[in-house]
């Protein structure tokens, strides 16, 4: 019965990291959309595929940060302030695909699929390089 207890008693911070994880997923989908310009779901919905490579990528590496984020914060405030800093880094992320590929943005809304795969490379480059910054 005492294994069991052990056991079980992580499942309070668990859940408080995951719920805090989802909803920072959330923010950073409303976030990186909104600074993006062009309407990244939208054109997911119309079948884009380049824009769904493009922000799957942002996901996938907002998503390794957050996971380095809960795995090293010494309490709830540290993991949201390094969420933050990994909702930054994706959009810094972004704005570096932007810097070299100029013409990105149109590249994507006319849903060139290579453009969509670079920036969601370099988006999930960016979050594993993130992720692994965040040691104490």
């Amino acid at each position: 019965m005492l294994e069991l207890q052990e056991s079980i008693s992580g499942l309070g911070p668990f859940a408080i990291y995951f719920g805090l994880s989802l909803v920072a997923l959330v923010i950073f989908k409303k976030v990186y959309t909104l600074i993006t310009p062009y309407d990244d779901w939208q054109l997911v919905k119309d079948q884009n595929m380049a824009a769904a490579a493009a922000l799957s990528g942002a996901i996938i590496g907002f998503s390794i940060a957050l996971s380095g984020a809960a795995s090293q914060s010494v309490s709830v405030l540290d993991f949201s302030i390094w969420a933050v800093v990994a909702l930054v880094a994706q959009l810094i992320a972004f704005a570096l695909v932007r810097m070299f590929m100029p013409k990105i943005v149109s590249r994507i809304k006319e849903g060139e699929l290579p453009a969509g795969i670079v920036l969601g490379g370099v988006s999930i480059a960016i979050g594993l390089l993130n992720a692994g910054s965040m040691t104490y």
